[in-house]
């Protein structure tokens, strides 16, 4: 009985999933068959579900993966797809790579944008978060004197490309100092508010920072930016699929991020956004045989590609949308609030993100008092076969932990028995 259970469970997380993928066929009678699942049913919160789901990735022998904000892993179901496309472009390489997956590949964008609530003609799929800020921090014909606000918790990505490409003709980079536990939305765009000068062209942003998992309020700075006349650029690494996004309610000019974080895609594949009306400021970092397309494709046109990982988030996407975007905000949130429930009250730790749900959710940072966050790393890792990011910039001498779907309370009780014992 548990194992018809657990098969119809699997049948419906492939749902649209194994049904993309297109078998080679060479005949001329042969046709190309799908299967549809239905659906989860989208009110079953129990914890018996998330263990299903946590079954769906597979880890090493022994391993505790608390690191997602790293790097996540792609379950079952999407290797399985990914893999089935890789070996049917080697079946036919020609025919596939150049014009036989067109019509596929348009669906993966359509699911892209249904996922974030935008058309398919502001979504481009390229590489991960850093080409994105490339492509954003290169575009723009800036003036010697210009500014472009960046604070000081932004991932290397997100400023090396604008240190690149904009200090060096004279553009002024500003780094507000933000703070690392506000209570409220307001303490974090007051900031942004105060860096803003006549000369200010530009803000990016993460939505989450990848220091402490703290989520800064794009969409409030986005409306104060836009009566200004500056544009909002959006490193959405840590966000993208740990919660529900509405990018036109957001109301950024671009957004970029990585798909193999929370959205468990195949490595090397990223989401770029761009508002329709702003899409005219951008440049294509590649150019190439229809380098004059004037649709967002334009900034995708890279010839030849890894077209199974480019399908592959496809299948990405259905296994999300499958389990559902609010039952995996609210699971994400959940998640937190149980962790913080564990060991808010405890003196031997320090928290060092934020409490508040509207500015942190599925990463949080620890910090174990009078210990090296390092050692701490170390033993989690070598005593318990817990992964887990040591933070050691801005005083946080913390450690990162994610809490991404394959997590249950189970695995956080453990988490948290063992952060206890390394504290003694």
């Amino acid at each position: 009985m548990k194992n018809n259970r657990r098969r119809s469970f699997i049948k419906k997380l492939l749902a649209g999933t194994t049904g993309a993928i297109l078998a080679p066929s060479f005949t001329a009678t042969a046709t190309n068959n799908t299967r549809q699942f239905p659906s989860l049913d989208i009110d079953d919160t129990s914890e018996a579900f998330w263990e299903e789901v946590k079954q769906q990735f597979r880890f090493a022998d022994g391993l505790h993966y608390f690191n997602n904000a790293s790097l996540g892993s792609s379950p079952i179901p999407v290797q399985e797809a990914t893999n089935t496309f890789r070996a049917t472009l080697d079946s036919f390489p020609s025919k596939y790579m150049w014009g036989d997956w067109s019509d596929e590949k348009e669906t993966v964008r359509q699911k892209v944008a249904d996922l974030f609530t935008v058309s398919k003609e502001e979504v481009a799929i390229t590489h991960n978060t850093t080409e994105g800020m490339n492509l954003i921090a290169r575009s723009f014909d800036l003036q010697p004197g210009d500014e472009v606000i960046l604070g000081d918790h932004e991932h290397h990505s997100g400023t090396v490309p604008w240190k690149v490409w904009q200090e060096a003709k004279g553009i002024r980079l500003v780094r507000p100092v933000l703070p690392i536990l506000p209570k409220t939305v307001e303490g974090i765009v007051s900031v942004y508010r105060d860096a803003i000068t006549p000369r200010t062209k530009v803000i990016s942003m993460c939505h989450i920072v990848n220091t402490n998992g703290m989520i800064l309020p794009v969409k409030e700075i986005s409306e104060m930016a836009r009566k200004r006349g500056i544009l909002v650029a959006v490193d959405g690494a840590q966000s993208s699929g740990m919660f529900d996004i509405d990018l036109h309610d957001l109301g950024c000019d671009f957004y970029t991020a990585s798909a193999h974080k929370w959205l468990f895609s195949p490595k090397g594949i990223g989401i770029f956004y761009a508002k329709q009306e702003s899409q005219h400021y951008l440049k294509p970092l590649v150019v190439a045989y229809g380098y004059d397309d004037t649709s967002i494709r334009r900034l995708e046109n890279y010839n030849t590609r890894n077209l199974p990982e480019y399908l592959g988030l496809g299948a990405a996407v259905d296994f999300h949308t499958n389990i559902g975007k609010e039952k995996i905000t609210k699971r994400s949130y959940e998640l937190k609030n149980y962790f913080r429930s564990k060991v808010q009250n405890n003196p031997i730790f320090k928290l060092k993100t934020p409490e508040s749900d509207q500015i942190s959710c599925a990463i949080q940072t620890l910090e174990i008092i009078d210990k090296d966050v390092r050692d701490v790393k170390k033993q989690l890792f070598e005593n318990y076969g817990i992964d887990t990011r040591p933070m050691t910039n801005f005083g946080l001498n913390s450690v990162r932990v994610s809490f991404a779907i394959f997590i249950t309370k189970k695995d956080i009780d453990y988490l948290v028995g063992a952060l206890e014992e390394i504290a003694v």
